[in-house]
């Protein structure tokens, strides 16, 4: 679940281009169920943009005319795959990138069927923005709020809600009204407040890029306008160090004879030369003398920038191991508790035996225990029954063979991640979140409401 952005404007760190003090980066994944939307959405958004070549819109507008539609479909800007086109549904994850005069954006177009509810936490598990799609006929579906816990259980920091397809009610502001109470009514109780609400219609492009003359009454941005104004920047200098190494570089020509370095992204934090970081799990110290890049050396780094790092000592650093700044609290175990949305055919249960994957490290665990299920409509966590099935949200416990480093999620959202992987064919189990689930403050305040 990498993440890669743009050097950050706010912090006032050295290495900021020009460029990037202009213009940040966005991504933002879809989300929603079937037939809402979603790729019709994003492709309005790429063709109002002017972000489709000319050779593009040529090869969409001949498969829409093949399908027998007289105007040029959007969604098939986004619906790659074949399968995708002959169906009219998205099956992968679509990414497409943009950008206007303020931001540039990557979008990620995620399935709304529930069989691929799994692609949706590939999508967002990234994003900083999440669009949640709503048929203005239909209303909030049971995937819909499927898709809103997944969002909150990531810890996407934005949600919007697209009321989609306003044309065919008529552009009736208290339908628009009506679904927006109800979802901003269960976001809350997932913890998540503040969410933008705004009437589109995709297909016709009301409200996507420009504002809409059919509907006077929505005074607030268009979907554009709310994008390219949204927070998304951090502030690196206020988190903590968190470097994990993908490489050890050792050339050992006659140039380099003695370099010993360390390559990877800062997934979070600053690193200057001359810190005292520790390695973990390991534990050794040693002090930075050197930030290396293909440009040139750095005195300073910072998320989500990749280089490699020389340290005073020679240490034993492998692939898989976190450089964090020494005398910060970092926790090393080998009992890991996280919430996990199972993705695969094969049920999970305790005794079976998986690869864990958490950053750059992957080390042998079986899972223990089984915990509680989510419910996703009446936000209820359900009793074990043993096992977790395709697309459940649930607890796990899984006991691992060597230590590795278990930051929280709700802290640490770049590290504090995990996938559970069948060691025999390398399958995808699950895809987890370490620590206590940021749903389960939410899911117990909501059963005290109730009781009152």
């Amino acid at each position: 679940m990498g993440t890669q952005t743009t050097t950050p404007q706010a912090s006032g760190l050295p290495g900021a281009t020009g460029a990037h003090r202009q213009r940040d980066l966005l991504r933002l994944a879809t989300a929603g169920s079937v037939d809402d939307g979603k790729s019709t959405l994003i492709g309005r958004l790429l063709y109002d943009t002017k972000s489709v070549l000319a050779d593009q819109l040529a090869a969409v507008q001949k498969a829409s005319h093949a399908r027998g539609g007289e105007a040029v479909d959007l969604a098939l800007l986004t619906d790659g795959l074949r399968a995708e086109r002959e169906q009219g549904i998205t099956i992968d994850v679509a990414y497409r990138y943009f950008s206007t005069a303020t931001r540039a954006f990557v979008l990620a177009d995620t399935p709304g069927h529930v069989q691929y509810t799994r692609n949706m936490v590939t999508g967002a598990s990234t994003a900083e923005l999440a669009v949640v799609l709503v048929d203005a006929r239909r209303g909030v579906l049971e995937q819909t709020r499927r898709h809103a816990a997944l969002a909150a259980l990531l810890r996407v920091p934005h949600i919007v809600l697209a009321v989609n397809k306003m044309d065919l009610v008529d552009y009736a502001e208290d339908v628009f009204t009506e679904i927006a109470d109800e979802f901003a009514a269960y976001a809350a109780r997932l913890g998540v407040l503040g969410v933008r609400a705004i009437p589109v219609s995709a297909l016709a492009g009301d409200n996507v890029v420009e504002r809409s003359a059919r509907m006077p009454w929505h005074t607030g941005p268009t979907l554009l306008e709310h994008l390219e104004q949204v927070p998304v920047l951090r502030d690196p200098a206020t988190e903590q160090l968190r470097f994990p190494v993908q490489y050890v570089i050792r050339p050992r020509t006659p140039e380099h004879p003695d370099y010993r370095g360390y390559a990877g992204r800062v997934s979070s934090g600053v690193v200057a030369v001359g810190d005292e970081v520790a390695t973990v799990p390991g534990g050794g110290r040693s002090r930075v003398v050197g930030i290396d890049t293909f440009d040139g050396p750095l005195g300073l780094a910072h998320a989500p920038q990749s280089v490699t790092l020389r340290l005073e000592d020679d240490l034993d650093v492998a692939r898989g191991d976190v450089l964090v700044t020494a005398g910060t609290p970092a926790t090393v175990g080998t009992d890991l508790r996280g919430t996990v949305c199972w993705l695969a055919q094969t049920p999970g249960a305790p005794g079976q035996r998986v690869l864990v994957r958490t950053g750059t490290r992957t080390v042998r665990g079986v899972v223990q225990e089984v915990g509680a299920r989510l419910d996703v409509d009446t936000l209820e966590l359900e009793p074990s029954s043993g096992s977790l099935t395709l697309n459940a949200i649930g607890t796990v416990r899984v006991l691992l063979a060597e230590p590795v480093l278990l930051d929280d999620f709700a802290e640490h959202r770049r590290t504090g991640t995990f996938l559970l992987v069948d060691p025999f064919d390398g399958t995808t189990l699950a895809a987890g979140m370490v620590g206590r689930s940021p749903l389960a403050d939410a899911v117990e305040l909501s059963g005290r409401c109730r009781e009152q």
